[in-house]
């Protein structure tokens, strides 16, 4: 499998896109206006202690104050353990009261967990942890890990072995080797150890100097971050169109990545380098509800607050032999659609998935197989869970960013975010209501009803015998009047 990184640089936004044997998977967006804080480490200000939640509000300095719980507070003593191998988090414990943890006016170092998200403000950490190339460096917990994405046992024990020999030299802490570490030389590892010390020495002065509020170590932007965190040898090329952006990635590559740095290309062509690939048109695709799948059948994303749902459907899929093959055929082939649309829109928090009906249990067996194997490329950890009695799929996925079409988009001011606006007809009886309503409290000599385009024309075709009814009941005239800009919702009656 040959992959490949495109990035677009824009005076304003970086976007970075992923692409699988030409597809595109997974789709990256920074901009200057709103740079992602996940990795920062900030100098905070505890600024109010919740026991209900277990929990604490701290102001590192943000538009919104940020969310630390006590299971994320490091203890002295604790072992940590291994996120999906690649980032740590403490282990929960409930046991400790978050009074006990912080007070009201602490001053505390802590890092960004995720992003701020909707109207929640960021989570945070007080275990810190520094990536590099090829390890983590956990300055707080003596612990020694593997990515689980390294799976040949001799290789970990190598690599434990490896990091326990050099970890002496260097002051206190611990390491999770990266995946990016599989084969890695025993100096290549040191040079890793001896930068991550350096930036916790760095960050360490700060904290001790810098006011609450102040962001002490920020991480590297998109770009950089995009080629520190990739599996190298799997990637072919990483094509820039940014002069600046190309010269600063192989001067980075050379120092940190050096098997990297001659495949990075600088595209210099007039056509837009998203447009040569598709990825234009596959952003726009991530942004609908409705995903078509090659066999004729569809599937439909549903994204609310509090969950994901997609609904599989047949569609004009009939199939060749019966009912259930055609079933099984639809969900296999859906089960490939999903995890990609999944990574494409980044999608996160609870997900539930509804496959057509399966009688087979062997069938379900092997569809539920199918969406384990694909998740396993995915760099965001997730869990599956049995099908339900209701036969739906339940998951969840990492989050750690905002969604692709919460990035991209707004909700609706029309609807409001309902996907759906009220009919023209049902918009004419609501301002009939509203006639009768001000005639019976108010002595006007006629009303005057601002609406919409179709509104008006609705009532001046189809219901213009009930607005003739209406004025004979009333004894006053209605007259209308378009406004252009009004949504098919909005209307006004004006009393004359």
């Amino acid at each position: 499998m040959s992959e490949e990184i495109l990035i677009n640089v824009t005076p304003r936004e970086t976007r970075v896109a992923t692409l699988e044997n030409g597809v595109l998977q997974e789709i990256y967006v920074e901009r200057a206006s709103k740079l992602g804080i996940v990795g920062n480490i900030y100098k905070g200000r505890i600024q109010r202690v919740l026991p209900g939640m277990q929990a604490a509000f701290v102001d590192v300095g943000l538009d919104r104050a940020a969310f630390l719980h006590a299971s994320d507070i490091w203890v002295p003593g604790a072992e940590a353990k291994v996120d999906n191998g690649e980032s740590t988090a403490p282990e929960p414990r409930a046991h400790k009261p978050i009074t006990e943890l912080v007070h009201e006016g602490d001053h505390v170092v802590v890092q960004v967990l995720k992003d701020p998200i909707g109207t929640k403000g960021a989570r945070l950490t007080t275990q810190i942890s520094i990536p590099a190339r090829f390890l983590v460096l956990m300055p707080e917990v003596a612990h020694i890990g593997v990515s689980q994405k390294i799976e040949a046992e001799e290789e970990r024990q190598r690599l434990k072995d490896l990091i326990a020999k050099l970890a002496p030299q260097f002051p206190s802490g611990g390491y999770i080797a990266r995946t990016a570490a599989e084969g890695v030389t025993e100096e290549a590892c040191a040079s890793d150890m001896a930068f991550l010390h350096k930036s916790w020495g760095a960050i360490q002065e700060r904290s001790k100097t810098e006011p609450p509020g102040t962001l002490i170590h920020e991480d590297l932007r998109l770009a950089m971050r995009t080629m520190r965190d990739l599996s190298i040898g799997e990637i072919e090329k990483v094509r820039i169109d940014s002069r600046e952006t190309f010269n600063k990635a192989v001067k980075f590559a050379t120092k940190f990545i050096p098997e990297l740095a001659p495949r990075i290309e600088h595209y210099p062509g007039e056509r837009p380098i998203f447009d040569l690939h598709g990825v234009e048109d596959e952003i726009q695709k991530a942004l609908e509800r409705k995903v078509q799948l090659k066999s004729g059948g569809y599937l439909i994303f549903d994204q609310t607050e509090a969950m994901t749902t997609i609904d599989v459907n047949t569609g004009a899929f009939v199939g060749h032999r019966n009912l259930e093959e055609t079933i099984f055929k639809t969900n296999l082939e859906a089960v490939q659609a999903i995890v990609r649309q999944l990574r494409l829109r980044n999608i996160g928090g609870i997900i539930i998935i509804d496959f057509i009906d399966m009688q087979d249990p062997d069938h379900r067996r092997q569809v539920l197989r199918a969406l384990e194997k694909r998740l396993e490329k995915d760099r965001a950890k997730s869990t599956i869970s049995e099908v339900s009695s209701l036969g739906l799929v339940e998951m969840t996925r990492k989050r750690t960013r905002e969604s692709l079409s919460r990035v991209l988009c707004e909700t609706c001011p029309t609807c409001q975010g309902r996907g759906a606006i009220k009919t023209a007809e049902t918009v004419c009886y609501e301002i009939f209501r509203e006639i009768l309503r001000e005639a019976r409290q108010y002595d006007a000599q006629k009303f005057l009803v601002m609406a919409a385009q179709d509104v008006v024309d609705r009532m001046l075709d189809e219901e213009s015998s009930s607005v003739a009814e209406l004025e004979s009941f009333i004894g006053k005239s209605i007259t209308f009047q378009v406004e252009t800009q009004y949504s098919q919702e909005q209307f006004d009656v004006v009393l004359l």
